[in-house]
């Protein structure tokens, strides 16, 4: 976990997977006025928020052993992979003070853009294990669909570019009401299909639902992967067909 409040100019210019590490010492508001400074996507998110795919390349998901986030990212980076790493902007106190400190939002989970070869090459390197216990990534394998040619094994998880541009839209968001939610703490049935029109989540898609008695916007990314927006009020929002 790691309190960003008082960064050195230095550390105030480094990027966290294309994302400024530096939250300040104000808390954003949980309104629909964005706190978030003026960045431009592709040094915000390391891809274009409008990315479109490029040649064989594909959002492949990829399991980090405990406690080695920073660690799978900085191997990642070092093999020339793009990746991304969704942080969650959390509100604490410390000495009476507001701070905002940064952590990572899913801290099991690295999603990398590269093509399925290159990630094979990715987790076979001699490197991820060497002189260590366990590795460093492994698949995150789709449990919905079987392989075609063995119907007892599922393949890697990828997603689609829209859904991962959709998703690194609203992780990108420095909001510390912007988090990871499970289908229990959902009071009702995901309803519409809708697109935010207006304020910071403007042009994130998901499906509305209550949590802790305000209404949000759900993005699930794959089947358990859900995270929620702040309160988005009905008329911030209109409905639209389904990705």
């Amino acid at each position: 976990m790691k309190d960003t409040t008082n960064l050195s100019p230095k550390a105030d210019a480094s990027l966290y997977n294309g994302q400024p590490s530096d939250t300040g010492s104000s808390c954003p508001s949980a309104g629909l006025t964005s706190c978030t400074p003026s960045i431009s996507d592709d040094v915000r998110n390391g891809v274009s928020v409008e990315n479109v795919p490029v040649g064989n390349k594909q959002w492949l998901v990829l399991r980090v052993s405990y406690g080695r986030i920073d660690k799978a990212k900085i191997f990642v980076e070092a093999k020339g992979l793009e990746c991304y790493v969704p942080l969650r902007y959390k509100e604490v106190r410390k000495q009476g003070k507001k701070r905002i400190i940064t952590e990572p939002l899913l801290s099991s989970l690295i999603f990398v853009h590269a093509s399925a070869e290159q990630v094979e090459t990715l987790l076979h390197d001699n490197k991820v294990v060497a002189n260590e216990s366990r590795s460093l990534l492994s698949y995150y394998f789709d449990h919905t669909i079987h392989l075609q040619d063995n119907p007892k094994l599922n393949p890697p998880l990828t997603i689609r570019d829209e859904a991962m541009n959709n998703f690194i839209r609203l992780t990108s968001i420095k909001n510390p009401h912007i988090i990871p939610v499970t289908s229990n703490s959902i009071q009702f049935k995901l309803g519409d299909n809708i697109v935010v029109t207006e304020g910071e989540f403007k042009g994130v898609h998901g499906r509305v639902a209550r949590i802790a008695g305000q209404q949000r916007v759900i993005v699930e990314l794959f089947d358990g992967c859900l995270v929620a927006t702040a309160y988005v009020p009905k008329e911030a929002m209109k409905q639209c067909n389904k990705e």
